[in-house]
């Protein structure tokens, strides 16, 4: 097989499989317990908490380790507004349209509990404006949650600008505004510093960058207002009840680590893959077109459309050629409908419902690039003409 959805998924590092089999064997002890496989599996999780904080220039106590990306994104929005709300600073939110559906639906949530929410849209090649994000502020704002890079087009948003304008902002009136941003698909091909970003909150998935799948990070700035989800014991310092996934944390953390030590090697090998897989199938299919920016955005990301047919039919095709590739985001692929990032971006739907992405990871091949590029023209002629009978 030849993957191209590492968006979506990726294998399991060998260093973080390595890391979880003891605790998966002998060491399987509650980090709650007092006697000593309780330490030692307490002790795994304060160095793999110590890893992954120095992994993205944070404190260890910063530090939240979840079941995954959703979730992270859940506790930072839900918890940041209600504690805010709680404390009388205002029921304003603010994200954007691009989002991926984990933050798109949670502002629904937040909509359903009374908070007011402002959906700030994008240009054609799906980045956001800062200057219609600084319009939407106002008095009542709390919180805003805005993704470093989009998950289905690749484009890099323009976070720390809007860290800069929030804290000028709260600076002038008084009034803080937290900000968050998912950044499940940054790990290993964008460089992660909670410093330079100037977040309040960071949303992590560990499956996204070689570590285990139900395993996932929040980072939560000092001094952050923040109210629990899930209720119960006192773990993760009081802001995420239940026993630890001991293995899950420690592979975690071990591919965060291999993921931000190889980044620069990594990322231009990967660009120059992506460019030749857009290049060529531009060069060799008719009606093939780019999706999203091509200059600030993931190395690793290519979304195009295909004129004249629907993307599950050729995403099929390329299956049984033994090729993965995605018809979009993958949490969506349950309901047909056209991307509504590419709805945002003021895509034809004619457009957008002909969209794949293929997005590559460290050890995909010039090969197999190569091969990939010799199939498509096939099999998307074929799609074409399987969309054309049925109309």
């Amino acid at each position: 097989m030849i993957y191209l959805d590492y968006a979506a998924t990726g294998p399991l590092n060998a260093r973080a499989r390595d890391a979880m089999a003891p605790y998966l064997g002998g060491a399987f002890g509650n980090p709650s317990g007092l006697y000593r496989i309780g330490r030692e599996a307490q002790a795994a999780v304060d160095q793999a908490r110590a890893t992954v904080a120095g992994c993205i220039g944070a404190r260890p106590t910063e530090i939240v380790f979840t079941s995954g990306g959703t979730e992270s994104i859940n506790a930072a929005c839900l918890g940041i507004a209600y504690a805010m709300r709680r404390a009388g600073s205002g029921n304003h939110v603010i994200t954007t349209a691009i989002e991926h559906h984990a933050g798109l639906h949670v502002a629904q949530f937040l909509e359903e509990l009374g908070f007011e929410v402002t959906y700030i849209g994008c240009d054609g090649s799906g980045r956001i404006s800062v200057d219609e994000f600084e319009a939407a502020l106002r008095p009542e704002t709390v919180l805003a949650s805005v993704m470093l890079a989009n998950n289905e087009v690749g484009t890099v948003q323009p976070v720390a600008e809007i860290a800069r304008l929030v804290r000028e902002y709260a600076s002038q009136r008084q009034h803080r505004v937290l900000l968050h941003t998912d950044a499940v698909q940054a790990p290993g091909w964008l460089p992660l510093d909670a410093d330079t970003l100037g977040v309040d909150a960071l949303s992590m998935s560990s499956h996204k960058f070689g570590g285990p799948k139900g395993s996932g990070v929040l980072y939560l700035r000092r001094a952050t207002p923040f109210r629990q989800l899930i209720h119960g014991g006192g773990q993760e310092m009081q802001k995420r009840a239940g026993t630890e996934n001991v293995a899950g944390i420690a592979g975690t953390a071990a591919a965060l680590e291999f993921a931000v030590a190889g980044i620069s090697e990594r990322t231009a090998r990967v660009r120059r893959l992506r460019e030749r897989l857009r290049d060529g199938i531009l060069a060799t299919t008719p009606g093939a077109a780019v999706n999203g920016c091509q200059v600030d955005c993931l190395p690793n990301n290519l979304n195009i459309s295909f004129e004249g047919i629907e993307s599950e039919a050729l995403v099929a095709g390329l299956d049984r050629r033994g090729i993965a590739a995605s018809s979009g985001s993958a949490c969506s692929n349950s309901t047909w409908e056209p991307s509504h990032v590419l709805m945002a971006m003021g895509v034809p739907i004619r457009r957008a419902v002909g969209s794949v992405r293929f997005s590559l990871g460290e050890a995909t091949t010039e090969a197999e690039i190569e091969e990939v590029i010799q199939v498509i023209p096939g099999e998307a002629l074929q799609a074409r003409a399987a969309s054309l009978a049925l109309t």
